[in-house]
């Protein structure tokens, strides 16, 4: 039987990388101290790195994909909101109908 794969948040990660960057300790010694592999630790830190830049896209405006996207959502939600009020008129209709008989 394999073993189980621990699943670190993305909170851990980020602790035990920064911690690893400011040198307070050594990478051999962090990982003992944490339970992890090197690898994991080489691994996080790369993550980290190469996605560091995204940390200040947040200021951009959204992608033209995403704002046709949420246009298109948009005018889903509204369709939907117009079938739900047919159908509640419908069923109101019927109802009151069914009573004068």
């Amino acid at each position: 039987m394999g073993t189980k794969r621990e699943e670190f948040t993305p909170e851990f990660k980020a602790e035990i990388v920064i911690e690893a960057l400011s040198n307070q300790s050594s990478e051999a010694e962090l990982c003992r101290r944490h339970n992890i592999t090197e690898e994991q630790l080489s691994q996080w830190k790369r993550q980290l790195l190469e996605n560091a830049a995204t940390l200040f896209e947040s200021n951009r405006k959204p992608s033209d994909a995403s704002t046709e996207r949420i246009a298109e959502l948009e005018q889903l939600a509204g369709r939907l909101t117009q079938a739900v009020d047919i159908q509640k008129k419908a069923l109101d209709w019927i109802a009151s109908n069914r009573s004068k008989k």
